[in-house]
């Protein structure tokens, strides 16, 4: 078992938990990078890892080192990458280590464009909940875990016999341009959903799609599929004719809201209330509930988990509740998000206004054929606003530019608001504040420098 391992781009997310996480399981660990921040930076210095210098040292690299990790934020040139090839050293993405380190457990695999991170933390809450054994890995902090890994690798009969995996599409690493999740050979894998996200990474629908018929068609024999039968494209995948693969297609919980409460509704009628709400999360939770089943969670174990499950930090969460006013954050950003919150929030609270802000970035949805896709995606809303970076209104590309005129156009929503300035924003919001009851903010968490939740004082706020 490698023991001396190096981390090139250790201030990444991944990375920087990764590397503690194996420091914790006795592993001698080292790192570079050429850029770190918080929470990275603290972390890693509070575990004795943080880099006494900023930058890439070949130096480093030595005979001595078992493994070499490296992260997306290098690239190919990067000279302590180049020194380990030419040492002959192992070198491995992430999800290749992980992979070798859980070749002996038991790999569930959640994938998909959307939800994957609200199913894995609902597969970890449900097993935590019940004192099960496990380890995991996943994109984002939740709360009541300290890290978004754990990978146990002891040999005295503690280890972990099963690790739940959050896995996406990207590339894996600087020198392998495979997708994260085709690494992990999965026994059980759930797609959540399939919808044309990454445009600048896969250009065309059809690409985008090959890689999750790739996961499909990589599953070992006696795997289990678990996938949204909603989804047009994923019941094509599903169905594939693999005879040594169990297939299981969810749909949404049955569900009804209740003075503004979710309750699921069971097959003996009882109703548990949740936390979550939306047609999209009464997806995510049939979705988690099949893959519990599989793992030695009962049905009646998971309803008796799901009611404490909080969510996950800016996805419909909650930031402000006051003097009859709410205001949710959401990190929506695709077509298919940007709707599926907005239809949720507006069910879950069908007779209140509902005024709903988007921060549209043209950076990451570069072309007009994408941008289109966002047609309608407000209309449920009953005041509906999008801000645009003027810097970001033409963006070139091969056959055309963005300008406020098309913004206007691909949304289709009749009384829409469009600001290319902050201080127009901001006017305009407070000058309605009060037109609407709910608000519903989705962005990345800062716009043009300002955090968002400034913002949603300030709507709250009678100054």
């Amino acid at each position: 078992m490698p023991k001396a391992i190096h981390f090139i781009s250790i201030g990444g997310s991944a990375m920087h938990n990764l590397a503690i996480a194996l420091q914790q399981q006795g592993y001698t660990v080292t790192g570079s990078d050429n850029e770190i921040y918080n929470p990275s930076q603290s972390r890693l210095q509070q575990h004795g890892l943080l880099p006494s210098k900023i930058g890439w040292f070949p130096e480093k690299i030595h005979p001595e080192l078992t493994a070499v990790i490296v992260g997306m934020h290098a690239h190919k040139d990067n000279p302590e990458l180049v020194k380990a090839l030419e040492l002959g050293l192992p070198v491995y993405s992430y999800p290749e280590f992980i992979y070798y380190l859980s070749q002996q457990k038991q790999r569930v695999v959640i994938a998909g464009s959307h939800g994957k991170t609200i199913i894995t933390a609902m597969i970890l809450h449900a097993l935590k909940f019940h004192n099960r054994n496990f380890d995991y890995w996943i994109g984002d902090q939740i709360d009541g875990f300290d890290s978004t890994v754990k990978i146990t690798t002891d040999t005295d009969g503690s280890a972990a016999p099963i690790i739940i995996i959050e896995a996406d599409e990207y590339a894996s690493s600087p020198i392998d341009s495979r997708p994260k999740f085709l690494h992990y050979q999965p026994h059980i894998a759930l797609i959540s959903g399939i919808a044309w996200e990454h445009v600048s990474t896969y250009p065309t629908w059809d690409e985008y799609v090959d890689q999750f018929e790739s996961l499909a068609e990589a599953m070992p024999k006696a795997g289990i599929l678990i996938f949204d039968e909603s989804d047009d494209m994923l019941d094509v995948i599903g169905q594939k004719e693999r005879k040594d693969i169990t297939k299981i297609p969810y749909e949404a919980h049955p569900n009804k809201v209740v003075n503004d409460q979710t309750q699921l509704i069971t097959k003996q009628s009882s109703k548990i209330s949740v936390q979550l709400f939306g047609e999209h999360n009464m997806k995510n939770i049939a979705g988690a509930m099949a893959v519990c089943d599989r793992i030695g969670i009962t049905e009646d174990q998971f309803y008796e988990a799901i009611p404490s499950f909080t969510g996950i930090p800016q996805r419909l969460e909650k930031i402000v509740e006051e003097d009859s006013k709410i205001i949710y954050l959401d990190l929506a950003q695709s077509p298919t998000t940007v709707a599926a919150v907005v239809e949720a929030v507006k069910h879950q609270h069908p007779s209140k206004k509902l005024m709903a802000l988007l921060e549209l970035s043209t950076i990451n949805n570069p072309n007009k054929s994408f941008l289109e896709q966002y047609k309608n995606t407000l209309d449920t809303a009953d005041l509906a606003i999008v801000y645009l970076n003027k810097e970001h209104l033409i963006i070139s590309n091969q056959t055309s530019s963005i300008k406020l005129i098309d913004v206007l156009s691909f949304f289709d929503k009749e009384d829409l608001q469009v600001f290319t300035n902050l201080s127009d924003l901001h006017a305009y919001l407070l000058n309605q504040r009060d037109a609407a009851q709910i608000f519903l903010l989705m962005s990345t968490g800062k716009i043009d420098g300002i955090d968002i939740r400034e913002i949603a004082e300030k709507l709250i706020s009678a100054d």
